[in-house]
C-alpha cells in the first residue's frame, strides 16, 4: 500500500519538500538566522549575506543535481527548491535592510 502511494504523482509533494528542505539545511549550515543577520547588521550584514549568496549557490547545485537524477519528480524538485531560495533570500535580505536601518545596539562587542 505504501509502495502504491509512492508512485506517480503522489511523490511529488515528497520531492517537493526534500527539494525545499535542502535549500533552508544548507543555508542554515552556512549562515547565522536572519535574525543574527537583523541583530548584528550594522557590524557584518556584508559577511552575512556572503554566506547567504554561497549558501545559495551551494543549494542550486545540489537542487540541480537530485533534478537531473529524479526525472519524474524534475518539476517539483525545481519548484521546491526554486521557492525555498527565494524565500530566504528574502528573509536574509529583509533582516540586513531592517538591521542596517535600526538605531538599537547589535549583540557583539569588539574590543
Amino acid at each position: 500500500m505504501a509502495l502504491e502511494k509512492m508512485s506517480g504523482s503522489s511523490s511529488n509533494g515528497v520531492a517537493f519538500l526534500v527539494s525545499a528542505g535542502i535549500v533552508y539545511e544548507i543555508i542554515a549550515a552556512a549562515c547565522s538566522s536572519p535574525q543574527t543577520t537583523e541583530i548584528n547588521a550594522s557590524s557584518r550584514a556584508d559577511t552575512l549575506m556572503k554566506w547567504v549568496y554561497l549558501g545559495l549557490i551551494q543549494a542550486a547545485l545540489f537542487v540541480a543535481a537530485a533534478a537531473w537524477f529524479d526525472e519524474q519528480h524534475r518539476t517539483a524538485i525545481l519548484t521546491g527548491g526554486v521557492m525555498a531560495g527565494f524565500l530566504m533570500f528574502i528573509q536574509y535580505h529583509h533582516a540586513k535592510e531592517a538591521g542596517l536601518s535600526s538605531d538599537k545596539p547589535g549583540t557583539e562587542s569588539y574590543s
